[in-house]
């Protein structure tokens, strides 16, 4: 008897849709589009503007930007605890 093979589902999604879903979080420094990327799916190094530490292509982290018209140039790449505390940061540290 020879062993049974897995079934693939077939995709519902079109060749080429973006595989990350975008969400908008509110926080008090206004409206983010978040996106969660997982560590299969990233394959640069990015700095983490939160703690300006090196995101290692592999590992899974978050890339968020501001919602408003415009705001996708201002696209960083975060650890996922960073994006958290973000608020907590004290003076003359940027934001994102």
């Amino acid at each position: 008897m020879s062993p049974r093979r897995a079934r693939r589902r077939e995709s519902s999604r079109p060749f080429g849709f973006p595989t990350g879903l975008d969400k908008v979080e509110e926080w008090p420094d206004g409206s983010w589009k978040v996106r969660m990327l997982t560590g299969s799916s990233s394959t640069k190094n990015y700095r983490c503007p939160g703690c300006d530490q090196e995101i290692r292509s592999g590992t899974p982290h978050i890339v968020a930007w501001p919602a408003w018209p415009g705001g996708d140039e201002e696209r960083r790449h975060w650890h996922q605890a960073c994006w958290r505390k973000r608020l907590d940061r004290g003076p003359g540290r940027s934001r994102y």
